[in-house]
């Protein structure tokens, strides 16, 4: 039967000998006929050691013996995975599932673990699949029109997309539109000036595999680092979240400037806004809006609050990041002061690719950054389990 989304085959009707790991053969006879699939009901016995079993359907004797098969996974996170042996000893198949344990361990060798959520064992194909279906890759929302003004832009040096960074080259419109589809894979067609935007998504979970490497390191050194963005309303969750993982792994996440002033420049004229942390990401809010530490604040590209904050930690004699985590303006705003700088950046965002390229922004993971806030748990699972951070 399906059970929290999880397949479960009826469980035999023979109880687990006390002391028996449930690896050891039982002589449970040939199998029994398949019973109908509305007849998959009963109720959930438990076996001696602990382990709760899906309940069996009458008739259902002997078809299957469940059996924890899997090792560890790479997160200090426990027992993961169920296997299915048949009465002959024959594996089957092998299902990625939850195990909860409470009481008595099913290996009684074996010490107990905390439990773990199913975000932990997420793969490769199910983050692809996410992906698409949530639209941070593949066709994303971002137009076509969009990403060419962008590009052009900031061939022309408009300071407004190029959020902080100097690059060393001159980028024409077509060495900007040959880079992004070969870090975006969108269209490197010069002629294709409409529709809307194409992320590879292979292109993306590469890139989050680096960025997760790159966060990895850090936390095994212990790094003090400064996690910012201009997209609070959307992002704040995915580093939010990092930051904690950073934290608790012993990591310094510096909080420098609170409260600061930082006057930018908007489409609406000169405004100030304050720089103010929530949960350890920095964010601007507008002059006199109250702050509970629970609101998202304003949306930027400007590099000006992380020069903001890097300035006031130098000031204040305190210990400088050695890895600075965000998008935009502080990514490659920390990038071009020379700090090592990772982030996440849509296809009108050039300045982030660019900043790869010529060796000043470490890593960048293309996906859209407008999506609703909860399509990135995923993400932030997929990144903490790699960057063996999750909790």
């Amino acid at each position: 039967m399906w059970a929290s989304g999880v397949f479960a085959p009826a469980a035999p009707t023979r109880p687990i000998p006390q002391g028996r790991c449930p690896f050891d053969p039982v002589p449970w006879g040939p199998a029994a006929p398949r019973p109908p699939l509305s007849a998959l009901k009963g109720p959930r016995p438990q076996t001696p050691d602990g382990l709760r079993l899906p309940g069996p359907a009458p008739g259902s004797d002997r078809r299957r013996v469940w059996a924890v098969t899997a090792a560890r996974c790479a997160a200090p996170s426990g027992w993961v995975g169920l296997g299915m042996v048949s009465s002959r000893s024959r594996i089957s198949r092998t299902v990625a599932v939850l195990v909860q344990r409470r009481g008595v361990s099913p290996f009684p060798h074996r010490r107990s673990v905390p439990s773990v959520t199913i975000a932990h064992v997420l793969s490769t194909g199910a983050l692809r699949a996410h992906l698409l279906a949530a639209r941070l890759a593949g066709m994303v929302a971002t137009s076509r029109e969009e990403s060419l003004r962008s590009y052009r832009l900031f061939a022309a040096r408009d300071p407004r997309v190029l959020i902080g960074l100097d690059p060393v080259r001159n980028w024409g419109q077509r060495d900007l539109i040959a880079l992004m589809a070969d870090r975006c894979g969108v269209s490197a067609d010069p002629a294709c000036v409409s529709g809307l935007d194409v992320i590879d998504p292979e292109l993306t979970l590469t890139a989050l595999d680096a960025f997760a490497d790159r966060l990895g390191a850090a936390a095994q050194r212990g790094v003090p680092v400064l996690l910012g963005t201009g997209h609070p309303h959307r992002l704040l969750g995915f580093y939010a979240a990092l930051a904690d993982a950073l934290s608790a792994a012993g990591c310094a996440v510096l909080t420098p400037a609170h409260g600061r002033c930082v006057d930018i420049t908007t489409r609406f004229g000169l405004r100030t806004y304050n720089l103010d942390y929530v949960r350890g990401v920095a964010l601007v809010r507008e002059a006199g809006a109250p702050s509970t530490g629970r609101e998202t604040g304003a949306h930027t590209h400007s590099p000006l609050p992380v020069r903001t904050a890097l300035a006031a930690a130098a000031e204040a004699g305190g210990p400088l990041p050695e890895l600075v985590i965000g998008d935009h303006g502080w990514v490659c705003g920390a990038g071009q002061l020379g700090f090592e700088a990772i982030g996440l950046a849509d296809t009108n965002d050039p300045a982030l690719f660019v900043g790869q390229a010529e060796g000043v922004v470490s890593a960048v993971v293309p996906l859209d950054d407008a999506v609703r806030s909860d399509y990135y748990r995923p993400l932030t699972q997929y990144v903490l389990n790699r960057a063996c951070l999750s909790q």
